[in-house]
């Protein structure tokens, strides 16, 4: 009983100084970071694209669609290499956005170093109407941080 005792009290002392650091220290920093030196090519940051385009770009996600709608970047397109979705479809999407001519096209995928979006990249390099066509490095985990995603106000 006494061996109880003395984990419920360690237990309280350590809840109470970790809630005391957390109210000094914020929440955890959740911010992606991005070395442009070590970038892949047509690989970006975001806080590039911020600071280049002030974020008015045509966004592409490579994720699925179902991801896409429940917190994909407003405004953005989908471009799913899901084989069960409709490839031509996407590229028709893409192209009439390209016509409008965006000043840059960034494409973003799950998290991390996600492969999906340079594959993107590719394809839409393809269509040649554009050289500024990018991967974001961290993919929705730096928009998600940056609380550029839907409902992350």
């Amino acid at each position: 009983m006494r061996l109880i005792g003395q984990l419920a009290v360690l237990t309280g002392i350590s809840l109470t100084a970790s809630a005391i650091h957390f109210r000094i220290s914020g929440p955890p920093e959740r911010r992606v970071s991005c070395d442009p030196s070590n970038l892949k090519a047509h690989e970006i940051c975001l806080d590039q694209v911020m600071a280049r385009w002030k974020g008015k770009v045509l966004w592409v996600d490579a994720r699925t669609r179902k991801e896409w709608q429940a917190d994909g970047v407003p405004g953005s397109i989908l471009w799913s290499l899901d084989p069960a979705e409709d490839a031509f479809k996407f590229e028709e999407d893409a192209m009439n956005h390209l016509m409008e001519e965006p000043p840059a096209v960034i494409v973003y995928c799950g998290e991390g170093n996600c492969g999906l979006s340079h594959q993107v990249v590719e394809k839409i390099l393809k269509f040649d109407l554009t050289k500024d066509v990018y991967a974001l490095h961290g993919g929705v985990g730096a928009l998600r941080a940056a609380r550029m995603l839907k409902g992350s106000n």
